[in-house]
């Protein structure tokens, strides 16, 4: 039982490091003038973080940090959430 909360942190940590990974993409977007919406950021994550991609792939050759720590948060989220429900059953 102590393990399904220490898995409970881990994708709580994880949702946290999406969210300040998110910001940032909107941040960066914000920067470079592209036309973005707090409001909106939360159904938007996806466009965004694919625009990201995109125009650092463009000014660089390669794609920037920030849109593989956006991946990889918040798969690491929902494996640590179902390895929460697998050792909590």
């Amino acid at each position: 039982m102590a393990l399904t909360y220490v898995f409970i942190a881990l994708a709580a940590a994880c949702v946290v490091w999406y969210i300040v990974t998110t910001l940032r993409i909107f941040v960066t977007l914000q920067n470079w003038g592209q036309p973005v919406s707090f409001l909106w950021l939360r159904f938007m994550a996806p466009k965004y973080a694919g625009d990201y991609r995109r125009i650092t792939k463009m000014e660089t050759g390669k794609t920037g940090p920030f849109f593989f720590h956006w991946i990889i948060s918040i798969n690491l989220a929902l494996v640590f959430v179902i390895l929460a429900i697998i050792t909590g059953l």
